[in-house]
């Protein structure tokens, strides 16, 4: 057999038609969900957040803060809903990795979400200070798979410029110190080789998560809006003592970042 070793002959970077409709979709999935399920047809709420590490949501539910969604009928994941200074969000734990974040925020978004908001532990790559400390992704590294179902191949995909804006423009870094930059977004954490890091280090990339790659073509392609925070909380385990969070494993800096987000997205919701 004749094998060859062409980048444009690899199934994920074949030409395909990225304006054709899916003939399978997430209105239809959760259709047949309710029905198996026996629920009721529900909205989640407007602004729901992505907890690929599940400390938020367990500081939550240990809280009594947290109360389970009655009609999200997700086969893979359960939505449980809390409030924060006066605001009602949706909220899913250990949402990890590209495929898995998209296929869900699909469905929130095909459910009435109107902002998504994730905060995932991430490596250190460029270090901007000692960990933890957060980032808002402005650019995320495309070195998963997902992302290149939704858009052509390109090396990179962004935060929407005016939700960067918005954000930068009334954070209160007081509460929470924000670094801005990019992030290097893998499908195989076990190989971050020290060769790779390496290059990710010269082309000024801060940190390396799972997921704001795909994220970001999924708001560009379908015109969601996504905000994709980096909680930098480790450095892959090359110390001793690595991935600390911080307070309530970090969940009083997340609900900070995330009180934060909306309050900005609110705001700009009324100008």
């Amino acid at each position: 057999m004749n094998h060859v070793n062409r980048l444009d002959t690899a199934p994920l970077f074949a030409p395909r038609d990225y304006e054709a409709p899916s003939l399978f979709t997430p209105q239809n999935l959760l259709r047949e969900a309710r029905r198996q399920k026996g629920l009721a047809e529900g909205r989640v709420p407007a602004i729901c957040v992505f907890d690929p590490d599940g400390d938020l949501v367990d500081f939550l539910q240990t809280a009594g803060r947290a109360r389970r969604h009655p009609t999200w009928a997700c086969y893979h994941t359960v939505l449980d809903t809390f409030v924060q200074d006066e605001i009602e969000y949706g909220i899913i734990g250990r949402v990890v990795g590209a495929p898995f974040a998209v296929l869900v925020a699909e469905e929130l978004f095909a459910s009435g979400c109107q902002l998504l908001i994730s905060i995932t532990s991430a490596g250190q790559i460029l270090p901007v200070g000692q960990p933890p400390y957060v980032i808002l992704i402005e650019q995320a590294l495309r070195d998963e798979g997902t992302s290149y179902h939704y858009v052509p191949p390109a090396p990179y995909s962004y935060l929407d410029p005016a939700l960067r804006e918005m954000v930068s423009a009334h954070w209160d870094r007081e509460l929470v110190p924000l670094h801005v930059g990019a992030s290097w977004t893998t499908d195989a954490p076990f190989r971050e080789t020290e060769a790779m890091i390496a290059q990710r280090c010269a082309e000024g990339i801060l940190a390396v998560e799972m997921e704001a790659a795909a994220l970001y073509v999924l708001a560009q392609a379908r015109q969601y809006q996504i905000i994709c925070f980096a909680h930098v909380t480790n450095q892959m385990g090359q110390t001793e003592g690595d991935f600390e969070k911080g307070e309530a494993s970090g969940s009083e800096t997340a609900l900070s970042v995330v009180s934060q987000t909306a309050r900005c997205w609110r705001h700009r919701q009324t100008e």
